[in-house]
């Protein structure tokens, strides 16, 4: 079995964290939160040779799911999540594109699986848990491996913030429940990337950032 490999490639305006998820054996791996510049992103695959099997939405905000539908064309790939809480944003993501000046390829996203808080996604040997974790968005979910003692916790927790609460089904409560009672205990020693910015582990936030000290 491969070691488990994050590779980043900033997307959008936004420059938001699209991350391919593979195996270094198997070159195997998952897309994750492909919010736009796909022709960026299929050029990073296959520069690489990855074969990608899924593509994995951590929550519908545009700068996360924008791509996807070109994406999943382009791959013949599946959409998997995020939690169907967040279906009304992934309605309507030409709306949200709009919204921010980026209309053009954006196109309404129809994912092939909503996910679960306690089911698991896969590749290749590497197995991650859900967990449905919102307060940033309604739907929001994070992918956990146990093994590799790393998450991909998309825009819930920040390395010194956190995800912003004002857009569409946002609670700043319920998200700082989110991160205490579903992601902090799974331990300090949890490396995780983020949607935007550099990644942490979740004892360095515990102990620094200013929203949960």
């Amino acid at each position: 079995m491969g070691q488990l490999n994050a590779g980043i490639v900033p997307v959008t305006p936004f420059q938001q964290n699209c991350t391919i998820l593979f195996d270094t054996d198997e070159k195997t791996g998952v897309v994750v939160d492909p919010g736009g510049d796909v022709e960026t992103i299929m050029s990073v695959l296959k520069q690489n040779g990855i074969k990608v099997t899924a593509i994995w939405l951590t929550h519908g905000h545009i700068d996360h799911a924008g791509g996807a539908m070109e994406l999943k064309e382009a791959l013949g790939v599946d959409i998997i999540g995020p939690h169907e809480a967040d279906k009304p944003l992934l309605d309507n993501l030409v709306t949200q594109a709009q919204k921010f000046g980026m209309d053009g390829s954006v196109r309404n996203c129809v994912p092939d699986r909503f996910l679960t808080e306690g089911e698991t996604v896969s590749f290749g040997p590497h197995v991650f848990e859900v967990l449905h974790c919102p307060g940033h968005a309604p739907g929001h979910v994070v992918f956990y491996n146990r093994e590799a003692k790393f998450a991909h916790v998309g825009d819930v927790l920040l390395q010194g913030s956190v995800g912003r609460t004002d857009l569409y089904g946002g609670d700043h409560a319920t998200l700082i429940r989110s991160i205490k009672e579903k992601l902090l205990p799974l331990g300090d020693d949890i490396g995780f990337i983020c949607g935007h910015g550099p990644g942490s582990r979740f004892g360095d936030e515990r102990r620094s950032n200013p929203y949960l000290v």
